[in-house]
């Protein structure tokens, strides 16, 4: 397979699952003349939907820019191997218009939760061990980075694993708490320096040891 037919095919994918999140996204049909606060009741009601969408998106877009960073710039060939762990990766990818209905018809439940925090969970291990092959595969020639590169890279695609695995446990308390963890995890990997200002946290314990 060639490389520019698996990001065509990612690209094609990450197109449709991020569309077809806005089609939860609907106001009810009333019969006849509608007052306004009705119409404004209903966007309010619909609150957990588009929360569970900006989640979601925001969640799929990071993703996106994570895979085209890894199959197009780290890697400068493919393999049979490498494109089995994309089509992993692509199945539940595909899972998250699922799970992110869920979620915002059920934010209240922690079933929910643990089941939108578990798509996460697979979807990084899923690319974090794609990333793996391509810098340890005898057969895909790699970019050049470096060791900070690599800790900053890999924090990027495991902080939100984390924070889904912390999710799942929060639930049984608190399905607000649970959320914005979710939430967190999204807006750490949106951020430019947060990696940055992480590792100077983690250096002092280095230094310390």
């Amino acid at each position: 397979m060639k490389q520019a037919r698996l990001d065509q095919l990612a690209d094609s994918i990450f197109a449709i699952v991020m569309t077809i999140l806005v089609f939860d996204i609907r106001i009810p049909d009333f019969v006849g003349v509608v007052s306004e606060q009705t119409l404004l009741r209903s966007l309010v009601d619909l609150s957990p939907i588009f929360l569970s969408y900006l989640l979601s998106f925001s969640l799929l877009f990071t993703y996106w820019r994570s895979h085209h960073f890894i199959e197009s710039v780290l890697a400068k060939n493919i393999d049979t191997r490498f494109s089995n762990i994309n089509a992993v990766f692509f199945f539940f990818i595909a899972l998250v218009p699922f799970s992110s209905h869920f979620l915002g018809n059920y934010a209240y439940s922690k079933t929910a939760i643990i089941f939108f925090a578990l798509n996460i969970i697979f979807i990084g291990l899923t690319i974090f061990r794609m990333r793996q092959y391509v810098i340890n595969s005898k057969t895909i020639e790699n970019a050049s980075f470096t060791k900070t590169e690599n800790e900053h890279a890999n924090m990027r695609i495991l902080f939100p694993v984390g924070a889904a695995a912390i999710a799942i446990f929060v639930s049984f308390f608190s399905s607000s708490l649970a959320i914005l963890l979710f939430t967190l995890a999204i807006l750490f990997n949106l951020l430019e320096k947060s990696t940055k200002h992480t590792f100077k946290i983690i250096d002092l314990f280095r230094k310390g040891y």
